[in-house]
Parts: structure tokens; sequence; C-alpha cells
């Protein structure tokens, strides 16, 4: 069973977080999108662009499945939540809604390929954000701050996860 999935909207740190945890806590690391890029043998986005968000939502969904059997912190794609079959999966095990301020959130994905961004990024943030929201609050047992340093935000999700750590 996985010790902790992250979840939330793109930008906000996932794999970075989660990969600090991992380390943290002596335990492998998993993101979904790397084992989308093992499976067909091509990067998620590059996948996503050539396949379509309905088949990369599928790979996805496989992905999580497999990442849930680990005992590894799982940080997911961002829009994991947006099939109801990965949202009620999620709710059965400890995630953790990472967020931050939508300045903050454009800082980050000005690094990295973000194909479902498109080119005004403000703009599809704001859009995710009210289509996911919801979704994000009903999979996890909370919601964290995930501005600052990724040893804040570290630290924000230790805190609420005594019950997670080896």
């Amino acid at each position: 069973m996985a010790r902790l999935i992250l979840i939330g909207l793109p930008g906000v740190g996932k794999s970075t977080v989660a990969r600090a945890l991992a380390t943290r806590w002596g335990c492998e690391f998993l993101d979904t999108d790397d084992l989308i890029a093992q499976s067909v043998a091509m990067s998620a986005p590059e996948y996503l662009r050539e396949f379509g968000e309905m088949h990369f939502r599928e790979r996805e969904f496989d992905a999580l499945c497999r990442a849930i059997d680990s005992t590894a912190v799982v940080a997911t794609g961002a829009g994991i939540v947006t099939r109801q079959a990965a949202r009620e999966l999620i709710a059965e095990y400890s995630a953790i809604w990472l967020d931050a301020d939508d300045a903050t959130l454009l800082e980050r994905v000005a690094i990295g390929e973000r194909p479902l961004l498109g080119s005004d990024h403000a703009e599809s943030l704001r859009r995710l954000r009210s289509q996911r929201e919801g979704w994000y609050r009903a999979c996890a047992r909370t919601r964290l701050d995930a501005s600052g340093s990724i040893d804040e935000v570290v630290e924000r999700v230790v805190s609420v996860c005594e019950d997670v750590r080896p």
C-alpha cells in the first residue's frame, strides 16, 4: 500500500515533494508520469500529445494502480482526479492535496513541458482550479500550502502525516 499520495495542480511540486519525502522516510518514490513513460517508451507529455487526453488518462489510472501497490510516496499527474475511478481509489489511501497561489504556480509551470496548459498558462490554471478543486478536496485528507521552499513544504507534510512514516 502506498505510503502517501500527493495530488494538486500543475506546478505545485508534487514530484519534488514526493522525492524529498521518500528520501527522508527511506522509501521508494514513484511518479505516475514516469510509470507511463516506462510503459509506453515515450514521455508522458509526448504520449498525451500523440494519443489524446482520454488515452492518457487510461494509462495514468493504470500507473496509479501500480503505484498504490507499492510502499512508495506517489506523485500523481495534476489531472488524475478527472476520472471518477481514480478519485475513488485515491480517497481510500492517505492523500495530501498540495496547493499554492496562482502566482507561485505560474512561476513554476514556466519550466518544463505542460501540454494541457496551452499558451495562456494563467487562464488555464484558473480553469483547472475551478474544475478540479472539489475533486482534490474530496480525495485528500487535507490541503497544504505548497508555496515556499521544498524544505518548508516537506515539513508541512510531515507535520500532518505522523501515521505514514516508517
